[in-house]
């Protein structure tokens, strides 16, 4: 496909997951060629988030000045990522065009049923400023009814290097960190996590690197106190640019990730991993949880299948009324890390998001 000019708009809503996803769709787009602007109504994370040089290649916009500023270009993909509605005066500049840019609405990724259902189907728009227009749903997913996971060119054969002992060992140098005898080295970025105390206790030995949020801050909290448990060690990480986050979830014997930008990040390094999904009030996370393991862990040994579920399920707080067991059981990372590396080549068998995004528009 040739080169097409692509406006992205996102919100930030209460976390940096929305961000950290549309940052690495642009940086993708724009290492294939494309030109694109990115609409943020807070670029200051996109500071910590990617090195000058992807500047050079993105146009970053204020979102309140896109009344003023958005002129669509020949050619054009305007991306409305998860649902964040655009501007009335851009959805009537992009009515006014002929031919319109092409729209589509950028989902929330999920496991469940509904999504290879609802890939791909059109939105008419009958009224208001955008009458006249089409809007298309796609739907980020893990089978090929689809629209694939977000993975740059090369990303498997970069993380796998990094993953190497010595390129491993040689980004905790710079980091400041050294891993004793012994250790597990454990990631740690979650929400606020009840069951957190029970984990630690079920740890070590290990060092845990705390991604700044509640993880961090509950185990600093610890630490004043002087009550972590016995054999844990912690290291406090900065904000880390996502190159960097990458290299240390390759690094990491088991990463324990949150969200929707790490958990996928999680799954390209290989390494076994526990997903702390977004709550939600009316327990929605639930299924999505669940639709994830059937997948996911459909092809793991049973015993290990088992363990891994629980695990999950009890970090989650998918067992409200019953307190997280102390210590939770940890199972051993190095066993299961065959059956979570499998999980990757299924989906790395795949083709990528932006692959079939460009597919999908030259329909």
């Amino acid at each position: 496909m040739s080169s097409r000019d692509w406006d992205v708009f996102c919100r930030v809503i209460d976390n940096y997951g929305d961000a950290g996803v549309c940052w690495r769709l642009c940086k993708d787009l724009a290492s294939r060629g494309h030109r694109v602007r990115l609409w943020i109504d807070d670029a200051a994370p996109l500071q910590w988030m990617g090195p000058a040089r992807a500047f050079e290649a993105i146009e970053v916009h204020a979102w309140d000045r896109a009344d003023a500023d958005f002129v669509a270009r020949p050619a054009g993909v305007v991306i409305e990522a998860f649902g964040c509605e655009l501007p009335d005066a851009v959805k009537a500049r992009m009515a006014a065009l002929h031919p319109a840019p092409q729209w589509i609405n950028l989902e929330y990724l999920s496991a469940e049923d509904y999504v290879e259902r609802s890939h791909g189907l059109r939105s008419p728009q009958w009224q208001g400023p955008a009458a006249g227009l089409e809007k298309f749903f796609f739907y980020p997913g893990f089978t090929r009814r689809t629209g694939g996971l977000l993975r740059e060119p090369g990303l498997i054969e970069a993380l796998d290097a990094a993953a190497a002992p010595a390129s491993a060992t040689a980004w905790l140098q710079r980091q400041g960190i050294e891993r004793q005898a012994g250790e597990r080295l454990v990631s740690l970025f979650c929400y606020e996590n009840s069951a957190l105390p029970a984990l630690l206790d079920g740890l070590a030995p290990a060092l845990i690197l705390a991604c700044p949020g509640p993880g961090s801050r509950m185990l600093r909290a610890l630490q004043d106190r002087g009550t972590l448990p016995a054999g844990l060690r912690v290291h406090h990480l900065p904000f880390l640019a996502q190159d960097d986050f990458d290299q240390m979830l390759c690094a990491c014997d088991l990463n324990l990730v949150r969200g929707e930008d790490s958990f996928v990040r999680a799954q390209w390094a290989g390494r076994p991993f526990v997903w702390h999904i977004y709550p939600q009030d009316d327990g929605a996370h639930e299924a999505k949880l669940e639709a994830f393991m059937a997948l996911a862990f459909a092809d793991m040994p049973g015993s290990v299948r088992q363990e891994w579920q629980v695990l999950w399920r009890t970090w989650n707080g998918l067992h409200p009324h019953s307190p997280a067991p102390r210590p939770l059981t940890v199972p051993s990372p190095q066993a299961a890390e065959p059956a979570f590396r499998q999980w990757r080549a299924t989906l790395r068998a795949q083709p990528d998001l932006v692959t079939q995004l460009l597919g999908f528009l030259a329909r």
